[in-house]
């Protein structure tokens, strides 16, 4: 049941990615829900065997390159799926960005759970 709730709050946070950029466009709800399990999956699997194939890149730009693996991802599902699509790299890079705070911010108000903070 949680895991069907954490892919429908994804689905809703994808949904208000498209809403807020013009260069990521969403058929529908359904279109939503497939591109989530789809990104889900490419995070899932795909996304940790390139962060080791690229982690000397990361670590000579600082990790910014970690962004760019991040675009890449979304634009690669919004380029093989139909119903969901994105116009460029850098929508797709500021995208990935937004998603990931939308699905966060989402998952942790409505399944109560607490971020934790570390002070220094």
């Amino acid at each position: 049941m949680r895991l069907a709730l954490v892919w429908v709050l994804n689905a809703v946070a994808l949904m208000a990615v498209a809403y807020l950029l013009p260069g990521v466009v969403v058929d529908g709800f359904k279109a939503a829900l497939w591109a989530a399990l789809i990104l889900g999956l490419v995070n899932t699997v795909v996304k940790p065997i390139l962060t080791i194939l690229t982690l000397p890149l990361t670590i000579l730009t600082l990790g910014l390159f970690y962004f760019v693996l991040n675009g890449l991802m979304f634009y690669w599902v919004g380029s093989v799926m139909e119903g969901f699509r994105v116009s460029g790299f850098w929508w797709a890079v500021l995208a990935a960005l937004l998603y990931s705070l939308f699905a966060t911010v989402l998952n942790g108000v409505v399944l109560q759970e607490k971020v934790r903070v570390e002070r220094l």
